[in-house]
């Protein structure tokens, strides 16, 4: 898992800039391809019993960098797909299916590995990144314009884009800070609590999660039709949400209140998700929009692993009660200072008149 990571950390930028100068669906083919071969070696590894932890990190730096080059394309892809006044629904409708997927994806892989082994549920992936190629040659999107410069100006001007932004740059700042927080205190320190803290328990940690997944699902529905006037301003606002469940965590891990903040906070996530994304592609130009997303991405990845080695220290160091209470209030802070920045707390969408039906 950290060779995954480190290796799309390391990845993002050269990533963001392939996007931006080849024709994007093609980037995610060709690394559709390279995953599947990965996929099938990994397979072929489990399958005869040589698989080892270096073999499967071998494999993970690859997968990771494949994932920095589909991450900013995907980004990149939707506006080129669907006029502005339909970018947030149709974020929505991602959102929907990767909630379907994230709910329904560890189910299926469970009961494969249970009823064969886990290197069947390695030649299922493989089927589904080959499938998936043929169905992105049916996407016909407009070629990008040829690039005169090199690499490292288009760095610089991806970056120059990037910082001349003062919500966006804010925003990824905040979140380098909310990431390491959530992963820390949510993802590692709630199985923590669970496993130590009968009131909540592991059974009870699993109706938890499957609250706050419920609560994702849910808002993506709400929002293919709920538009939102301020995007920023309502997933700030949907980002203190977030809070609730790790305070509650922290201070009384009872099941029943914990699925109802989770379900919020779920929620709150999906206002942020699919708000973020709108305002990423109707305020920054579409030819630097991969690279603009790429040092986003990159500020969100680094904090990841910091989170989990530095929570998995306290949470071992001091009071597990005490550490995690503490990181729900800094998080609520963080977010509340965000929300005040005024160009967070100011945009509106670029196209109004284009909107339907009632506006949150």
């Amino acid at each position: 898992m950290t060779s995954l990571t480190a290796s799309t950390v390391v990845f993002l930028l050269l990533g963001g800039v392939v996007a931006d100068r080849l024709p994007r669906a093609l980037v995610i083919q060709t690394c559709y391809v390279v995953n599947a071969l990965t996929v099938g070696v990994t397979a072929a590894m489990l399958f005869t019993g040589t698989a080892s932890v270096v073999s499967l990190a071998a494999t993970a730096v690859i997968a990771g960098a494949t994932s920095a080059f589909i991450m900013p394309s995907m980004q990149g892809i939707i506006p080129q797909l669907v006029p502005h006044d339909a970018l947030q629904q149709a974020n929505a409708m991602l959102s929907f299916v990767r909630s379907l997927v994230t709910i329904g994806g560890p189910v299926i892989a469970g009961l494969v590995v249970a009823l064969s082994s886990p290197a069947w549920a390695f030649v299922i992936e493989g089927i589904g990144l080959v499938a998936a190629i043929p169905l992105l040659a049916m996407v016909r999107l407009p070629s990008p314009a040829r690039s005169s410069t090199n690499l490292f100006t288009d760095l610089r001007v991806g970056w120059g884009e990037f910082r001349s932004r003062t919500w966006l740059w804010v925003i990824v700042v905040a979140f380098g800070l909310l990431n390491a927080l959530e992963i820390g205190a949510w993802s590692v320190g709630g199985p923590f609590i669970a496993k130590n803290d009968p009131l909540l328990g592991v059974q009870g940690w699993g109706w938890v999660l499957g609250a706050l997944g419920a609560g994702t699902l849910v808002t993506t529905l709400v929002l293919m039709w709920l538009p939102l006037s301020r995007p920023l301003r309502f997933g700030m606002i949907g980002m203190v949400a977030v809070a609730l469940p790790m305070l509650l965590l922290g201070i009384h891990p009872a099941v029943i209140p914990l699925m109802v903040a989770a379900f919020v906070a779920g929620a709150g996530l999906e206002v942020f998700s699919t708000g973020w994304s709108v305002a990423m592609m109707e305020n920054v130009p579409g030819e630097v929009l991969s690279r603009v997303s790429s040092y986003d991405m990159l500020g969100s990845y680094l904090a990841m692993p910091l989170g989990t080695m530095l929570f998995g220290w306290l949470l071992t160091a001091g009071d597990p009660a005490t550490v995690i209470t503490a990181s729900g209030i800094i998080y609520a802070v963080i977010a509340v200072l965000t929300l005040c920045v005024p160009s967070v707390w100011r945009m509106g969408r670029t196209i109004r008149d284009a909107e339907r039906g009632p506006t949150a």
